[in-house]
């Protein structure tokens, strides 16, 4: 992938040097176990954690209710003996976050009719504050629509690519841009529905979790598609994102923590299905592709 060193992003907020914690919550825009939200990265770890113990870890957080919101951001001036790989990181992180805002800044007017907005990126270790709860490196990176910010702690690119087969720089912004994904929700209003269709129908929370998530990795093609165009990646760029893609379904998952495939307990997704949508937004371009609501 090619991208140039734009400095640290200004809409970046660089938390790894609080040390403050809190209590133990989700945040939106993740996957869900009852009132429980996991990001990812926190499935991920979940599923790293079950073949090391040889325990179903997810089946502890089947049910259970989120933790109140918190409407504190304790924030520090980043750390001064940072590792010089991990502030590279900090470093493309901040060029897909703007390159993906400034492609939304014209793309959502243009196709959507509504105005972009940004949205704040918060690199954190190990936990911080969030207005979903409490953001811990467990639960991944993630979208809080309470506050308008994608949360992450850099360790998750460590297991996305040793444990998970999904290396590279791309499979990284694939991350980023499908959390970005869940922010064009929030904007377009989608996520505010949807939270409302699952509040008045629950046994129709997961479908409709599978959707929303779905339509984000859409969202990330759609940023994709433009990167294409002006040649910042090449083939074996997609490749990588699809990789990353696959590697979150849930059937893959569920497969590798040795538990039985059971769609109805889905919440992001097949891998056939992620790469279906993202693979569709890279295509088209076009946010009126991304109608997982309306299509299969």
């Amino acid at each position: 992938m090619r991208w140039t060193d734009e400095g640290t992003s200004a809409d970046i907020e660089d938390r790894r040097g609080d040390d403050s914690g809190g209590s133990y919550g989700g945040g939106g825009g993740g996957l869900g176990f009852g009132g429980m939200h996991f990001g990812i990265g926190g499935t991920l770890l979940l599923l790293v954690l079950s073949l090391i113990f040889k325990t179903n870890l997810f089946q502890f957080f089947s049910q259970g209710d989120s933790a109140a919101p918190s409407s504190s951001y304790r924030t520090s001036a980043p750390p001064t003996n940072s590792d010089p790989a991990e502030n590279q990181e900090v470093k493309f992180v901040s060029f897909v976050l703007n390159d993906s805002q400034r492609t939304w800044e014209k793309i959502l007017p243009e196709q959507a009719n509504t105005q972009y907005r940004h949205a704040k990126l918060v690199l954190f270790r190990n936990i911080t504050d969030s207005a979903c709860g409490t953001a811990q490196s467990a639960t991944g990176p993630f979208y809080c629509p309470g506050d308008e910010r994608v949360y992450i702690d850099l360790a998750f690119y460590d297991e996305l690519k040793r444990r998970f087969g999904a290396p590279g720089e791309f499979a990284q912004g694939y991350v980023i841009t499908h959390e970005i994904g869940h922010h064009i929700q929030k904007l377009l209003g989608t996520e505010a529905k949807v939270r409302q269709l699952q509040s008045r129908n629950p046994g129709a929370r997961n479908a409709l979790s599978v959707r929303i998530e779905l339509q984000a990795d859409c969202y990330a093609g759609v940023w994709a598609h433009s990167t294409e165009d002006r040649k910042i990646i090449d083939p074996s760029d997609v490749e990588s994102g699809l990789r990353a893609a696959a590697a979150v379904g849930d059937d893959n998952i569920a497969k590798m923590s040795g538990r039985g495939v059971s769609p109805e307990s889905f919440t992001h997704g097949s891998s056939a299905q992620r790469t279906q949508w993202f693979k569709r937004g890279l295509e088209s371009g076009q946010v009126s592709s991304c109608d997982t609501f309306s299509n299969q």
